[in-house]
């Protein structure tokens, strides 16, 4: 899978995707992440990228002519399965959208910034909107890499014992189970009995009753997609 990034700040990428799973993906050859400065796509010799609003108004504005020759420009090298946006009134990302996006081959996320982007950049290019919470982001900077990372945990390979990914906290619209490890008594606090006992049957039965109580308790919304 390949991902395309346009940003007007492409320095924020190294630290994350240099680490972690994401790091690991790469190497694995099974993602290719691909960060873009819109400022290399505008005529400005000062490599502005962005401009006030028309009708007035507190903020800065990106244009709409370096992103559309950034898209154009990748478009023009290979097909993608779509253009998401970043941004603070769309669709809201979750696990089964990080599933369902995991499956495509090429896509492109577009990171948003300032007051946002010129409408007829969503008008005339982005297949999608995106949004990973009620709240808003100095830039969709942040947003881009939580939706990379949350893709490639789930792009099979990248996590060698792939049952984990699938065990996270809202596939099948649960919340995960309690973990331990050593030691089994911490100050009085200890493990339950079950999860020692070396019956798996036990333990599978334990751990799915703990995901459906903790659903209950913390996110009783999840039960109602059921």
């Amino acid at each position: 899978m390949r991902i395309d990034i346009l940003t007007l700040f492409p320095e924020m990428f190294p630290g994350v995707f240099g680490s972690s799973i994401l790091k690991r993906a790469v190497e694995k050859q099974l993602l290719e992440l691909h960060v873009h400065d819109i400022r290399a796509h505008t005529d400005d010799k000062h490599h502005r990228a962005d401009d006030y609003p028309f009708g007035g108004g507190a903020g800065m504005v990106m244009m709409v002519e370096p992103i559309a020759r950034c898209i154009e420009q990748l478009q023009s090298e290979r097909n993608y399965d779509g253009v998401y946006m970043m941004a603070p009134d769309g669709q809201n990302f979750n696990q089964h959208k990080a599933n369902e996006m995991s499956l495509l081959h090429n896509i492109i996320l577009l990171c948003g910034h300032y007051k946002g982007i010129d409408e007829r950049v969503r008008e005339l290019y982005v297949t999608e909107d995106l949004s990973i919470g009620d709240y808003v982001l100095s830039g969709g900077e942040l947003a881009a890499m939580v939706i990379s990372d949350a893709i490639a945990r789930v792009i099979p390979g990248v996590i060698s014992d792939g049952a984990s990914a699938l065990s996270d906290s809202f596939q099948d619209n649960l919340l995960s189970a309690p973990v331990y490890t050593r030691p089994a008594d911490f100050r009085g606090h200890r493990v339950p009995d079950v999860l020692l006992s070396g019956n798996q049957k036990l333990i599978d039965e334990w751990r799915y009753n703990q995901q459906i109580t903790r659903t209950k308790q913390r996110r009783p919304d999840l039960l109602d997609h059921e």
